[in-house]
């Protein structure tokens, strides 16, 4: 019997439900239900609802927002790239959004306009995934090492940034930001970042086809009337909108495209087509539940989000790569 994907898809929305609501209750203060529900009904002016609608709120959207961008994104590249170890920093545009983001920190524009980082990040993000299609359209194998050329480039510039950065503040607040958090956003944020990344989603959705015929190989999807070109263009900005404006609002947070096509693969098929949606929700469930770990560890200070994603995800990535070698022939 062929697994379906929506019954996995309902688990994955049930799964993000709780999370969510895990989101609004849990925190360095845990906010009971009753309370919850009074701020989100009632107009009384109190801390309770400060705390709720201005932090805890958009904290939840901007989270599931970024982990379905990040998922879904995963899940496009690794059947459009046909690697079980694509991810959405495999193209350069994670770097090219921290780029422009530490660029507006390195000139003080953030001081002067406060959604500076956040717009010239998404500009970077669009410029870099530009230059890996420019450079990459001579297949799949040029695509990924384009995205790999493009990748080290930023980085070298962040690197040189860090460097000659023009005081030890502005080198703390750049260091600080590329490790990535959801903490200080605000309803702004999500009006910025939230509409690109809702097109890039769009887009994304929109590639099942594509992907599934690219499973049997490019000469082949060639054959079925799909164009080559056009597909990686448009997986190339849907992946530039969606994760390059989250990637600007939130810093660099890892492994969540990698892992969440992983988990609901084995439950829905090796059609890519099936791992979209799932992968969208999981995503998203993924990133909300790292967020409260962030919160609710006692540290001195708020453990970043980037930090915990990668502290769960470098040992899924590890054991794929112990098992894709053991499958190897």
């Amino acid at each position: 019997m062929t697994p379906r994907p929506l019954p996995m898809s309902a688990l994955a929305v049930l799964l993000l439900i709780v999370a969510a609501a895990a989101s609004l209750f849990l925190g360095r203060v845990n906010i009971g239900p009753q309370e919850i529900l009074h701020a989100l009904t009632s107009s009384d002016l109190s801390l309770t609802r400060l705390v709720v609608l201005e932090l805890r709120l958009p904290r939840t959207v901007l989270a599931i927002l970024v982990g379905a961008a990040l998922g879904l994104s995963g899940a496009v590249l690794q059947g459009l790239l046909r690697n079980p170890l694509a991810e959405p920093g495999l193209l350069g545009v994670s770097s090219g959004a921290a780029l422009g983001a530490v660029v507006s920190i390195y000139f003080s524009l953030a001081t002067a306009f406060a959604l500076a980082t956040p717009i010239l990040g998404l500009a970077g993000a669009l410029g870099a995934g530009a230059l890996t299609f420019a450079l990459g359209r001579g297949g799949t194998l040029s695509l990924i090492l384009a995205g790999a050329a493009v990748s080290g480039l930023m980085g070298a510039f962040l690197a040189m940034a860090l460097n000659f950065a023009p005081n030890p503040y502005a080198a703390f607040e750049m260091s600080i930001w590329m490790l990535g958090s959801l903490s200080q956003k605000s309803w702004d944020h999500i009006l910025l970042a939230g509409p690109f990344i809702l097109v890039g989603l769009a887009i994304l959705a929109t590639m099942g086809r594509a992907i599934d015929a690219l499973s049997l190989g490019e000469a082949q999807a060639s054959s079925l009337g799909v164009d080559l070109d056009r597909t990686r263009a448009l997986a190339l900005l849907g992946t530039a909108l969606a994760v390059g404006a989250a990637t600007s609002v939130t810093g660099s947070v890892g492994f969540i495209g990698l892992i969440a096509p992983h988990l609901v693969r084995p439950f829905v098929g090796y059609q890519p087509s099936r791992t979209l949606l799932p992968s969208a929700l999981f995503g998203a469930a993924l990133l909300l539940l790292a967020d409260i770990l962030t919160r609710v560890l006692h540290t001195s200070s708020e453990l970043r989000l980037g930090v915990v994603t990668s502290l769960i995800g470098t040992p899924f990535f590890f054991w794929l790569v112990v098992r894709l070698r053991r499958l190897a022939p």
